[in-house]
């Protein structure tokens, strides 16, 4: 997975990430912030690669559908790029993250 949609996927879960299941928090989070790879996963949980897999793409799947309902994202993005007070952007930004 290139960087930047990795990235763009972390943020979406930054954002969106307490709506997921538990499943889907503990797997997303042993993917891509312990690095573990799918076939670790899989013998961690004791499932096959593919049901890990599929748990992963359903997680991603489920921030991307929030994004496209809610667009926290998008919106995050706006006030990061605003030339306005450090202190009042920092306080707009937070305010999205509740």
């Amino acid at each position: 997975m290139e960087d930047d949609k990795r990235q763009y996927i972390i943020d979406l879960y930054d954002l969106y990430g307490v709506l997921l299941t538990d499943k889907q928090r503990e797997y997303f989070e042993d993917y891509y912030f312990m690095d573990l790879s799918i076939t670790e996963m899989a013998e961690n949980y004791s499932i096959s690669r593919n049901g890990v897999h599929d748990q992963l793409k359903r997680s991603v799947n489920a921030l991307e559908e929030y994004e496209s309902k809610l667009h926290l994202y998008l919106k995050f993005k706006k006030i990061d790029s605003m030339d306005i007070n450090p202190n009042l952007k920092e306080e707009l930004l937070s305010l999205l993250k509740e």
